[in-house]
């Protein structure tokens, strides 16, 4: 019998499902525009930060188009990115995992290359945002999971690249549960939540100078990492 862990959904992501399945049904069609975000909570009993955290997200699946004083739009997409469930990375094996390491080594080495080159101020300060949020969370104990989602999403953003933001939304979960399980192990080593930061900062430092092959190199770095961490996981895991 094949039987799979139950998820807990988190309010964003129940918010997130019920406007891609009004999507899906046709409910909503690409140029409507959707209520104010004060209107979504009172209307979903959320509050306005799980509506924002919701906006965001489908912003950067391509699917919703903010714009600043005007409001937020449903845009032109591919109804069958749509439908993919949020937690279908859940199901992935051990080889999968690492093969998306793999993955995630040629696309977002090439993705910050890009970032380097192209990012604009405020792509800058969005980087700059969610380190400082990764260094509160170690220094508050915190695997800090969230903030380094937010810093390689920022990183897509930078690119400039739609396509790029897409693939990453694309593996959003599992790189959550992939970040997640390599936090857990780097934080057993003495010094090593510090080394996770530094790893990051050399990145930003890279992109904010503009220096693409550096940006580069530090990611596929931290990235190899991330991928060693998980091995020595998984072999423990099976030992």
């Amino acid at each position: 019998m094949d039987l799979k862990p139950i998820r807990t959904k988190k309010i964003y992501e129940e918010i997130i499902e019920q406007i891609r399945q009004l999507v899906v049904k046709g409910d909503l069609k690409p140029g409507d525009r959707l209520p104010s975000e004060r209107d979504l909570a009172v209307r979903l009993n959320v509050s306005r930060a799980s509506v924002r955290e919701a906006l965001s997200a489908l912003e950067m699946m391509g699917l919703l188009e903010i714009r600043s004083g005007e409001g937020t739009f449903i845009k032109k997409i591919n109804v069958d990115s749509v439908v993919t469930p949020l937690s279908w990375a859940l199901s992935m094996e051990r080889d999968t995992v690492l093969e998306l390491l793999e993955v995630r080594k040629m696309l977002e080495g090439q993705t910050v290359y890009l970032a380097a080159l192209r990012a604009k101020e405020e792509n800058i300060k969005e980087l700059e945002g969610a380190l400082r949020a990764m260094d509160e969370d170690i220094k508050n104990g915190e695997l800090g999971e969230e903030a380094d989602m937010r810093f390689h999403y920022a990183i897509a953003r930078a690119s400039q690249n739609s396509i790029l933001l897409r693939l990453m939304n694309t593996i959003a979960d599992l790189m959550h549960e992939t970040l997640k399980a390599s936090r857990i192990r780097l934080f057993e080593g003495e010094g090593a939540p510090e080394k996770l930061y530094q790893d990051h900062l050399l990145i930003l430092k890279s992109v904010r100078e503009k220096k693409a092959e550096d940006a580069q190199k530090y990611m596929v770095e931290h990235l190899a990492g991330v991928e060693r961490k998980l091995k020595e996981y998984y072999e423990e895991k099976n030992a």
